[in-house]
């Protein structure tokens, strides 16, 4: 004889034994008991959060022998045992992602109007109904209207937004979230328990991670694993089975890029290569350490879901590296794309090499004293440029620049910032889109043209936009948008590099003035 799989045979029966959804079961409870059940609903949310699971237990609720329909079934009377045991002719499921077409509904139509064969109602549950063709949504959307009274409806769907707003407007809605990581470890606990199987509790903690809000996956791989492992179930057998490398050289990597060691880390992935790794497992191990870093960085280290070890190590790395700096690093070991066919390692050195040159570990290797106790900026004289006007005394400046990068490294930013220019300010913080600092920004002929020091040297074709741009907030705007971008602090020199354009020096040589410019 076949077992029941894990999902099925611990499928809720009543609606307290619904995981996760305590905001459906209790409004699904209370129309229950005042006998206010809807004729249609629509459940929404992803996949293995109970959906499919709740229209049966309403189904059984409103036609249980036991409670008259008017609370939790009994699951003990001929009819609920019949709804379990899937043999009721009145609950009809269908799978609306195989039976989508019209002539499928027309034959559901058809059906309704007979009369329950031996229930109190009739219940159609339809499963993923977004995939009915619009034909048959629109057949179905007659049906939703006009029911016949012993009729309830129950469809479900993981892409609500595909289902047709006329046949919301029909239904009540209800939205399921996803399992909370909580509630999947205490039910796979219990399961445990009655299945007489031993499982680490940090294997527990991955199962529920690599469910990501579903239920039915997290059973469907702790039955796997127990059919593989036995009845002893240890947190390496659920990283093999999960493809999980667990190697300590992702942490590693993680110190060598915030600690700006090029060559250590190059050294790294060469070696994760060479012993035959998945270089796509272990970039998405590290970069879901360096996550765990930006949370912890930001003060969500709840959200990170870290034990206590993993929490003090990265407190410790945090304190090392500037936010920008984490961040940088998400971005670009985020966004890499490595081909299953492909066993080069060099999108993780280029990344690795990007990170370094963009953000030199020394400016964050000194703590920052209290903006109060900082001394009052002073104006900056850069060669070739007029000096920088200091800023309000209110205002405390940047915190003090690395003053020993390369020329490779400031020829490198430079360039970053010649090349990213326009997306710079299109994506600078929304506070800062309607200020008048970033109207210069945008206005043609304003120009990075070189970086001196921790000074950035910005060209600008007529000279009032110079002299608004050096007014102190201003100034004090675009340096944090340039500071975010680079990731360190730094300051603007402003300097005037006038166009060639001989209809406009024959007209200053006339005498005109220039008042005003626009972008056109």
């Amino acid at each position: 004889m076949v077992s029941q799989v894990f999902y099925r045979k611990w499928r809720p029966q009543t609606l307290a034994e619904v995981v996760g959804q305590e905001q459906v079961t209790r409004t699904l409870l209370n129309a229950l008991g005042y006998s206010r059940v809807s004729h249609a609903y629509l459940f929404c949310g992803p996949r293995g959060t109970g959906k499919t699971s709740t229209g049966r237990i309403l189904a059984k609720a409103v036609n249980c022998l036991t409670n008259n329909g008017q609370g939790e079934p009994c699951n003990t009377c001929d009819m609920c045992r019949s709804i379990t045991e899937g043999r009721a002719l009145d609950v009809i499921e269908i799978d609306a992602a195989s039976n989508r077409g019209i002539d499928e509904i027309r034959d559901l139509r058809e059906k309704v109007n007979y009369a329950p064969n031996q229930a109190r109602y009739k219940v159609y549950i339809i499963d993923e109904v977004h995939m009915l063709t619009k034909e048959a949504s629109n057949a179905l959307l007659k049906t939703l209207e006009e029911p016949p009274p012993p009729i309830i409806f129950v469809l479900a769907t993981t892409e609500g937004h595909k289902v047709l707003p006329t046949i919301m407007s029909r239904c009540q809605r209800f939205d399921f979230r996803r399992i909370s990581q909580a509630d999947i470890i205490s039910r796979l606990t219990h399961i445990c328990s009655s299945e007489d199987i031993h499982v680490e509790p940090e294997a527990l903690q991955l199962i529920a991670r690599s469910a990501t809000g579903s239920l039915r996956d997290a059973e469907n791989l702790l039955e796997q694993l127990a059919t593989y492992y036995g009845a002893e179930v240890r947190f390496q057998q659920v990283q093999s089975l999960l493809g999980i490398i667990g190697d300590e050289r992702t942490r590693e990597l993680v110190k060598y890029i915030i600690d700006n060691d090029v060559p250590a880390g190059i050294a790294t992935i060469n070696s994760v290569s060479s012993d035959g790794l998945d270089l796509r497992q272990f970039s998405r191990e590290m970069v879901e350490h360096l996550r765990a870093l930006l949370l912890i960085k930001t003060g969500s280290a709840e959200a990170a879901d870290l034990t206590a070890e993993d929490k003090a190590e990265l407190e410790e790395l945090a304190t090392r590296a500037s936010l920008g700096q984490i961040l940088r690093a998400v971005k670009l070991f985020g966004q890499l794309e490595l081909s299953p066919d492909n066993y080069s390692t060099l999108p993780l050195e280029l990344a690795l090499v990007d990170c370094s040159l963009s953000l030199p570990a020394t400016t964050t290797t000194q703590p920052e004293p209290p903006a109060e106790t900082l001394p009052p900026d002073k104006p900056l004289k850069t060669p070739g440029a007029p000096a920088a006007k200091a800023r309000p005394s209110g205002t405390p400046p940047p915190k003090a620049a690395n003053t020993s990068l390369t020329s490779q490294q400031l020829g490198s930013e430079i360039e970053r910032l010649q090349l990213n220019w326009k997306q710079l300010i299109a994506q600078a913080p929304e506070e800062t889109q309607k200020t008048p600092a970033v109207a210069i920004l945008r206005s043609a002929g304003v120009k990075p043209v070189a970086i001196e020091n921790d000074t950035v040297v910005l060209a600008f074709k007529y000279p009032i936009h110079k002299e608004k741009m050096e007014k102190p907030e201003n100034q004090h705007v675009v340096e944090q948008i340039i500071s975010n971008f680079l990731g360190h602090p730094c300051h603007v020199s402003c300097t005037h590099e006038p166009e060639d354009n001989h209809l406009l020096r024959a007209a200053l040589k006339m005498g005109a003035q220039i008042t005003d410019t626009e972008e056109k």
